[in-house]
């Protein structure tokens, strides 16, 4: 009489009708069935989201797979005919809980018992208990092992077509994902750098609200979330981009238009200056048109210029976005600052704390005016402790300033950044 192995799980495990199904599949697997273990266990951890494996349960289902002595996993045998021989151990494995364990990195008897049973639950596993619950294996002659007592394995084969499927999918799912990130990360670029060209350029536009939209749209960005709750951010981080983008075309095509019209006009003067060569004007009118320094005779000094002073300061940049990336100078502040006046002079005490000295002070104030230099102070103080040498560190912006090479938007930008990701991790 052939013994066949039970298909109960022992003690008080109940007995489900998935598993039940789990077993039907199983036994309908095809004789000539195969895969790689290894291969299938990545496509396991893959798609372990839509199986409801968790990755405790991997890390057992890994140690199990170690006890297989082999790569590949087949098939149930056949006996003659076309029914399975169910008590042959092909895919059984039967090691002992302290055994499983160490291959589990050292997890606690309760917990792998628990993650057994997730795998169980998920049918990636058929339960084969001994009458006394026990995994061993009883040997025929020649010590071919005849029935084993275990876990069996069959159902990796029996359902790798659609874990393959499962996995391809959630690969899918996550190239969708990160091109959802990439597409976010790219607009928050889009957008904070072009705000930052429309205010140190001066283009005219509504930047403050474009900004204030902005860190709307930020705030609401989860640090971890779905590609469905990120598709309509990225939506309207796309159209704020587009609204700004649109300003600034707009702004350049109209300098562009100025230019051409301020072309046409000199080449049609310089024509007019020609043909009046034989036909001049009366001395008066041109006297008229002309004040008696811009005279044709009169040469211009470029140093009467430096004589005149800097022309007066362009504000580029609303106080209270200044002090949304800056807020620690507002406690330097003895009345609280409501308008430029107060934040200067709320700058002129921060540099005395900072150990700017005056000269540096003056210096900064030159080259970038009272206001920028307030700020640039302003953003100092907002990074105090990574800047060893306040005084030094100004200078060394004046002279890049003074090249060129220096501006105050990026900087604010990133302040402004800063403050946003401290809220964030603060709520």
């Amino acid at each position: 009489m052939e013994s066949k192995l039970a298909t109960t799980p022992f003690g008080r495990r109940p007995l489900s009708l998935a598993m039940v199904s789990t077993q039907v599949a199983a036994k309908a697997a095809p004789p000539d069935a195969a895969v790689h273990k290894w291969q299938i266990y990545r496509a396991i951890c893959e798609a372990k989201a839509a199986l409801g494996v968790t990755d405790r349960a991997l890390a057992v289902l890994n140690a199990l797979l170690t006890f297989h002595p082999e790569t590949v996993l087949t098939g149930p045998r056949r006996a003659s005919g076309d029914q399975a021989v169910e008590n042959a151990p092909g895919l059984i494995v039967f090691p002992s809980n302290d055994q499983l364990a160490l291959r589990a990195h050292g997890m606690a008897p309760a917990t792998l018992r628990r993650h057994l049973a997730v795998l169980v639950d998920c049918g990636l596993l058929i339960r084969r208990d001994s009458p006394n619950g026990k995994r061993y294996a009883r040997k025929g002659q020649g010590g071919v092992i005849e029935t084993a007592f275990g876990f069996d394995l069959s159902p990796l084969v029996a359902r790798a077509a659609e874990i393959e499927r499962l996995a391809e999918a959630a690969r899918a799912e996550r190239r969708a994902y990160l091109v959802v990130r990439e597409g976010i990360t790219l607009a928050r670029r889009d957008v904070s750098k072009s705000i930052a060209a429309g205010m140190e350029e001066g283009v005219p536009g509504d930047w403050r609200g474009f900004q204030e939209a902005y860190l709307a749209l930020a705030r609401r960005i989860p640090r971890t979330a779905t590609k469905a709750e990120l598709e309509p951010l990225l939506d309207e981080l796309g159209r704020l981009a587009e609204q700004i983008r649109k300003v600034l075309e707009t702004h350049v095509n109209s300098q562009n238009k100025s230019a051409n019209e301020s072309h046409s006009e000199r080449h049609i003067q310089n024509s007019n200056t020609n043909f009046h060569e034989s036909e001049p004007a009366p001395q008066q009118s041109r006297g008229a048109a002309l004040p008696k320094s811009d005279a044709p005779n009169v040469r211009h000094d470029p140093a009467s210029d430096l004589d005149r002073g800097p022309p007066p300061q362009q504000r580029r940049f609303p106080l209270g976005m200044v002090l949304e990336a800056c807020p620690d100078i507002v406690d330097y502040a003895r009345h609280g600052i409501s308008s430029w006046r107060d934040f200067v002079a709320t700058a002129g005490l921060v540099r005395s704390v900072l150990g700017i000295s005056p000269s540096a002070w003056e210096e900064a104030s030159a080259v970038l005016g009272d206001e920028d230099a307030a700020v640039v102070v302003a953003a100092i103080l907002q990074r105090a402790e990574s800047i060893k040498s306040p005084g030094g560190y100004l200078r060394n912006l004046t002279e890049r300033a003074r090249a060129g090479q220096f501006s105050i938007g990026p900087v604010l930008m990133s302040l402004l950044r800063l403050q946003l990701n401290s809220r964030r991790n603060a709520s």
